[in-house]
């Protein structure tokens, strides 16, 4: 099966270096690899295009880049990575070797990287949850067969969880993969809001989002 990782940019010339020439790795072992930028403001879509990468433009919003980059993608496979998540060694033949059509979407376990300690029982309690709900965030490198994706018609167009309803509904498809190799994603977010304010923030948006809580609204509590 071909593989198509799909990365959504924005703004992160800083971090483009890095993140293309851990992509490499990807895109040597034959997969294809495409970044989609939102419309940033700095140097990111010229630094992407400079190193080597395929570009596609979009408009800005997760899910409208990461439906912009499926419709461009020609994988049987698709495989959404954030732009400060590394995928671990062996992803792509883990994948292969292990997806089918019973099992056609999934997550990795994730490690959180930073220089807070309980960052590591963040990570636990996400992998832990994940198996337990069945729901696989973004940071966990959410991966699906072409079809799959399809079946639910891509991810919706809402400007916070996203990946949350994605899972949702793939749910009905299919109980999902849970791969316990483990995806390195940073720790910044955690670190410069504050480690317990934004677990409590998150667990309070996702409780207000099961309740029924408009997408669009919890958007700007988060912001």
């Amino acid at each position: 099966m071909k593989l198509s990782v799909i990365v959504p940019v924005l703004n992160e010339a800083a971090g483009v270096p890095a993140l293309c020439q851990h992509l490499m790795h990807s895109a040597r072992q034959g997969a294809e690899v495409i970044l989609v930028d939102g419309g940033s403001e700095d140097r990111t879509a010229e630094l992407v295009e400079r190193l080597g990468f395929r570009l596609v433009r979009s408009a800005r919003g997760r899910a409208l880049q990461m439906n912009a980059g499926a419709a461009a993608a020609s994988g049987d496979v698709l495989l959404f990575l954030h732009a400060d998540t590394r995928l671990p060694p062996g992803a792509l033949a883990c994948l292969q070797s292990r997806i089918t059509q019973a099992q056609d979407w999934g997550r990795f376990d994730v490690r959180i990287e930073g220089r807070l300690a309980m960052l590591k029982l963040v990570a636990w309690l996400m992998n832990w949850r994940s198996r337990l709900t069945g729901i696989a965030t973004g940071d966990q490198a959410m991966f699906m067969t072409r079809a799959a994706f399809d079946a639910v018609g891509g991810f919706p167009l809402q400007p916070l969880m996203e990946d949350i309803e994605m899972s949702s509904r793939l749910r009905r498809l299919a109980r999902p993969l849970c791969l316990s190799d483990k995806v390195v994603t940073s720790g910044r977010r955690w670190e410069q809001r504050g480690l317990w304010r934004t677990i409590f923030l998150m667990w309070r948006l996702r409780w207000a989002y099961w309740r029924g809580v408009p997408a669009s609204q919890l958007a700007k509590a988060y912001r």
